[in-house]
């Protein structure tokens, strides 16, 4: 699938500084200009990758425009495939920069870990890292499992917090069979908020059965468009009962560095709320995932 590149890296030296600059609109001038005569000073071409999904290609062209509007040459290797397709490609050098899920990927790199609240996560998945590749800095959008109520729900018994289900009673969470036997299932509340719930399996119809009151606690993937769509209330999750899984950039270590400025800049701007907005465009508007990015980027002041 991928053609073999000459990987050599370039020291950017102040054409990098001046991209930076650029992006965050604190240049005066033109920042890629070094007296040279030639503008395309970042000659290095940054591969972009993707997994076949739609949310994923969506972060990904997040990311790959960014790196052009900083002067970056670019080339999209979009819909590879899962980890076992993708990572082989990133550790060899044929693809520089990849969105990946925090929680998810330390697992796949540390089967054993007990990490499960954010930042402890991020921690361990930078020290998990194979020799090569590094992570940038994670957003706070994330796409992982998630308790979602209606906002009638949550306003009639002021649901902020899974913890605030422990003084709710006639409570029944919905999701997937297996769900019943999870640790953050029902066994999970119990333990760990003091929620007592019954269980119903919904299935594919998780959503549905949340809107019909068949149940009242729904299972949701936390970055699902219908959260949205669904006017749903994602109850937040302070004590760790689910593996946070942060959108993080997976990246080559020998370019790291050079993009750092760019990405983490996205980073710092992509929120749940946001990455679920996004999805909305994608799944709802059916806008391309080109115009999705560059709307997003100019909106938050990085186009």
């Amino acid at each position: 699938m991928f053609t073999a590149r000459n990987k050599g890296r370039l020291a950017l030296g102040a054409a990098v500084v001046g991209a930076a600059l650029a992006l965050t609109g604190c240049a005066t001038g033109d920042p890629l200009d070094t007296g040279s005569g030639d503008e395309n000073t970042n000659s290095e071409t940054i591969v972009v990758g993707s997994q076949a999904y739609y949310s994923n290609e969506i972060i990904a062209e997040i990311y790959a425009q960014a790196l052009e509007n900083a002067g970056f040459e670019v080339e999209r290797e979009f819909q590879i495939g899962q980890r076992d397709a993708y990572l082989p490609a990133l550790e060899s050098g044929e693809v520089d920069v990849f969105p990946e899920y925090t929680g998810n990927l330390l697992q796949f790199y540390s089967p054993d870990t007990t990490a499960t609240e954010s930042e402890e996560v991020y921690a361990e998945l930078a020290d998990a890292m194979p020799e090569g590749l590094t992570v940038l800095d994670q957003a706070s959008a994330t796409d992982q499992d998630s308790y979602n109520v209606t906002a009638d729900f949550a306003a009639a018994n002021s649901l902020v917090s899974l913890a605030d289900l422990a003084g709710v009673s006639d409570l029944t969470l919905g999701g997937n069979a297996e769900l019943e036997e999870r640790p953050y299932g029902p066994t999970g509340l119990q333990e760990v908020y003091g929620a007592t719930v019954g269980f119903t399996a919904t299935g594919d119809t998780t959503v549905d059965a949340l809107a019909a009151g068949t149940i009242n606690i729904a299972n949701v993937y936390s970055a699902d468009p219908r959260i949205q769509t669904e006017n749903l209330v994602s109850l937040t999750d302070p004590e760790g009962l689910f593996l946070a899984s942060n959108v993080v950039p997976l990246v080559n270590a020998d370019i790291a560095d050079s993009i750092a400025d760019v990405i983490n800049a996205v980073s710092a701007k992509l929120t749940p709320e946001g990455l679920v907005a996004l999805n909305v465009q994608s799944t709802v508007d059916k806008m391309s995932s080109d115009d999705i990015a560059s709307a997003w980027l100019s909106e938050n002041g990085l186009g």
